[in-house]
């Protein structure tokens, strides 16, 4: 242990080095007497011992940083021990220089990366609730930890056996960093709880930059005294030269370096356009600023990451840099800087009074951070439930704060012995807090309604019908409109059209939710075209129609709540979201979206979406023109999503010219009915009559029905109507159960669509219309995201009446 201090604190310059190329394991080389492979098997092995600790802890709701920390003590000394020779030979001492130079040059560029990610706007941005909970949550920890050390200095004489010396030297460091706090950390919980875009994921967001811009205020502060006193006490000057020194610094990155990053940002049209003399640039700025930071006595990570505060965040520029760099530096060289701060923990130091002491401390801190988060919480009115969550997200611990008590350590501030302590409590409280927040919030409960209906079957003919459409990609933009042009809004049925342009969050720490107003620049250049094509389309109907834009900018994993949270807030009837499919103009399907991602976003939208669901299959179809009528197809068979789709189509038939064809499908065999059927059947027959009604007098709109006994029947009428509309409406869920679509579940290419919205959106149907598959809102008493014809069913083949691709199975 004492070699591997040596080593880390460069007092240790004794060693055998050989350069040569090794003549390999064929000729009698051994490739771990030589540095290259030997960094390559460091770097190798921590990476893939820390994916697969985040494959095993992800299901228990562990953030990476735990299985981070994890593989760094499992791959050091407290494990292994001294003098095992397996981990001798992949981390030998004379390795360790080159391990350091690549374990910090990944930090440093880490560091950097979410210096870019950092929107400091964002601190004129938060509301009084979030400025008071991030001040507090800096200043109570602090305060409190330090009277804490006063207090067991105070009274150590009380105890019989004195306190180690080392630790008396050191209480009040260990304290201060205990108490500090880091705005990257609690990003990086939230995204990995996936919490980012929940309401207590933005408080908790803006509530940490406010603490951890001072926390890190301070420990610049800090460290850049005891520097002093460490480096130059025999220098008076020295003091005021570091800070002259460390303005400088500020000077190059804000007037000079800034300035660079800007005119970048001018010569780039798009983000593809991204030259790699840009990306090159931005790195030996990075390089450059370290080395700036060593050569004043600072630490070498504080330039990059005051010159990522400085770079423009989001695209194109801050999202290039991202994509580019992130990959290999958190994946590859980072998980080999927590191996290079395992390596310093060793357990076999510990002493039991150590432990007391900085364990008390780290309670206190732990107590100190969720009073100061859980109080003015619960001033502001915020459920006690809630308020505990968020002081539990505040109290996370993670590289930031590695760094800091490594670079205290670096500085002999702290000892081994304290170091270990502290990154063991910092693996024991992370791992604590963090399942148990999982536990305990549950942003979807926000959206469950047990009274209030948002459908447009349940709102008033005579009032404002509020809609929400999502748009993934500006091609994606006509068939919105037209579908709005279906819509038909009148002077007696207004329509409030909200539009959320949807971009994956790339180059930014915290989701943005960004309102296009006229004159508004942000995000214009990603948006501008929708933006455009929306506000002529409004001025045409001026009076009737009103269109809000937005453009919401957030991880795909919890895109979902942007969408719900606005829906909710909007009091809309219906969000309309694109399929993850789209078709091109000649037939063929077109994968320009990231359908996987697009996809989950969707189910994870009718899983928790607070009013109706449609989910649009667009095939080009269903454009409204002066010279001829769109016809519309509803295929009805029961239920409440059918209802919905009915309930739109109908407002959709006072179009002049709309042709809509009801198509409603009967089972025809007799079975008993328990009082839930016969109240779904009267409320069935109250929206069909009311259709009737409606179509009294109106020579275009027809209605039919079939009747069948069984699943084959239903994929026959369906087959035989797919193509006589140009936009079929239905439902999306209906009974597994029932004989009309028995056996259909072991054939859905995809769930989400329902039976028959799969059988008109599959891969090898023959159906060349657009589709809107329905979901009427799903109320707290009702079953959620346990879809009905999810279920497996045993089954059998049976040929089909028409010759196709794909056959479908009933039970025997």
């Amino acid at each position: 242990m004492r070699q591997i201090e040596a080593a880390y604190n460069g007092s240790w310059v004794c060693q055998s080095q050989n350069y040569f190329k090794t003549r390999g394991i064929f000729y009698g080389g051994n490739p771990l007497g030589h540095p290259k492979a030997v960094i390559l098997v460091q770097l190798s092995s921590a990476a893939l011992f820390t994916v697969i600790l985040r494959i095993l802890f992800n299901p228990l709701g562990e953030s990476g940083f735990f299985s981070q920390m994890i593989v760094g003590i499992l791959l050091g000394p407290s494990i292994w021990g001294g003098q095992n020779s397996l981990r001798n030979a992949i981390f030998p001492l004379r390795s360790v220089y080159v391990s350091q130079t690549f374990s910090y040059i990944g930090c440093m560029f880490f560091l950097f990366l979410v210096g870019v990610r950092t929107d400091l706007s964002m601190i004129k941005k938060s509301g009084k609730k979030a400025v008071v909970i991030g001040f507090l949550t800096f200043i109570l920890p602090l305060c409190l930890n330090l009277i804490m050390a006063a207090l067991i200095i105070k009274n150590r004489s009380k105890v019989d056996d004195a306190m180690v010396p080392s630790l008396e030297k050191s209480i009040y460091y260990i304290a201060a960093c205990q108490a500090l706090n880091s705005f990257y950390v609690v990003v990086c919980l939230l995204t990995d709880l996936k919490l980012l875009n929940s309401e207590l994921g933005r408080l908790a967001t803006s509530s940490s930059l406010v603490s951890g811009m001072c926390s890190w205020v301070t420990a610049i502060l800090f460290f850049t005294i005891n520097t002093n006193a460490i480096k130059g006490s025999n220098k008076q000057d020295s003091l005021l030269y570091m800070y002259l020194s460390m303005g400088s610094l500020i000077i190059l990155v804000v007037y000079i370096l800034r300035p660079i990053t800007l005119w970048m940002v001018k010569q780039i049209t798009t983000e593809k356009s991204v030259k790699e003399d840009h990306i090159f640039g931005v790195c030996l700025m990075v390089l450059s600023c370290g080395f700036f930071g060593e050569a004043i006595g600072q630490h070498m990570m504080l330039g990059p990451m005051m010159l990522g505060v400085a770079v423009p965040d989001g695209p194109p520029l801050g999202s290039a840099l991202v994509a580019k760099l992130e990959s290999y530096v958190s994946a590859i060289l980072l998980p080999s800087y927590f191996v290079l701060s395992g390596s310093i923990v060793n357990v076999s130091t510990i002493r039991w009074k150590t432990v007391c002491v900085v364990e008390s401390l780290a309670l206190s801190a732990f107590t100190g951070k969720l009073l100061a988060t859980m109080l003015p919480a619960i001033y502001f009115k915020m459920p006690l439930g809630d308020a505990l969550c968020l002081g539990l997200i505040m109290t996370a611990q993670g590289i930031t704060d590695v760094l800091m008590i490594q670079h205290a350590f670096s500085l002999k501030l702290i000892s081994v012995e304290a170091y270990t302590v502290m990154s063991i409590s910092m693996v024991l409280i992370t791992g604590i807090t963090t399942p148990i927040i999982k536990v305990l919030y549950n942003p979807s409960k926000r959206y469950v309604s047990h009274k209030v209906r948002r459908t447009i079957q349940h709102t008033r003919a005579d009032a404002e019908l509020r809609m929400m459409a999502c748009i993934y990609t500006e091609e994606q933009t006509p068939s919105i409109i037209n579908l709005l042009e279906l819509s038909n809004p009148t002077s007696r049925n207004p329509i409030c059209f909200y539009v959320v342009h949807l971009l994956e969050l790339t180059g930014r720490s915290a989701p943005l939710l960004v309102t296009h107003h006229p004159g508004k620049t942000q995000y214009s250049h990603y948006s501008e075209h929708i933006v455009n094509a929306f506000r002529l389309y409004e001025q045409q109907y001026r009076g009737i129609l009103v269109v809000n834009l937005f453009t919401a900018v957030s991880p795909y994993a919890t895109m979902h709540d942007e969408i719900c949270s606005l829906a909710i807030d909007k009091r809309v009837a219906m969000v309309i979201t694109p399929f993850h499919r789209q078709w091109a103009a000649h037939g063929a399907m077109d994968d320009q979206l990231s359908g996987r991602q697009v996809r989950s976003v969707n189910c994870n939208i009718l899983h928790n979406a607070p009013c109706s669901v449609g989910i649009l299959v667009d095939r080009g179809t269903g454009t409204i023109s002066s010279s001829s009528l769109c016809r519309i197809g509803v295929i009805f068979v029961q239920g409440p999503d059918d209802r919905e789709a009915l309930a739109y189509a109908l407002r959709m038939a006072d179009h002049p010219n709309v042709r809509l064809t009801l198509v409603r499908i009967i089972d025809t065999n007799n079975k008993a009915t328990n009082s839930t059927t016969c109240q779904s059947d009267h409320l069935d027959n109250e929206i069909i009559n009311e259709f009737r009604i409606a179509m009294v007098g109106k020579k275009y709109h027809t209605y039919r029905e079939e009747g069948v006994s069984d699943s084959v029947g239903t994929v026959g009428v369906i087959r035989s109507v797919e193509n006589s509309f140009d936009l079929i409406l239905v439902g999306r869920r209906h009974d597994k159960d029932s004989p009309l679509f028995l056996g259909l579940t072991e054939w859905n290419e995809f769930p989400e669509l329902g039976f028959i919205g799969d059988m008109l959106a599959s891969s090898d149907s023959n159906c060349h219309v657009s589709v809107l598959i329905v979901q009427q809102q799903t109320f707290a008493n009702e079953l959620r995201g346990k879809d009905k014809f999810l279920s497996k069913d045993s089954s059998v083949i049976l040929d089909m009446p028409r010759n196709t691709g794909k056959v479908w199975p009933m039970i025997s």
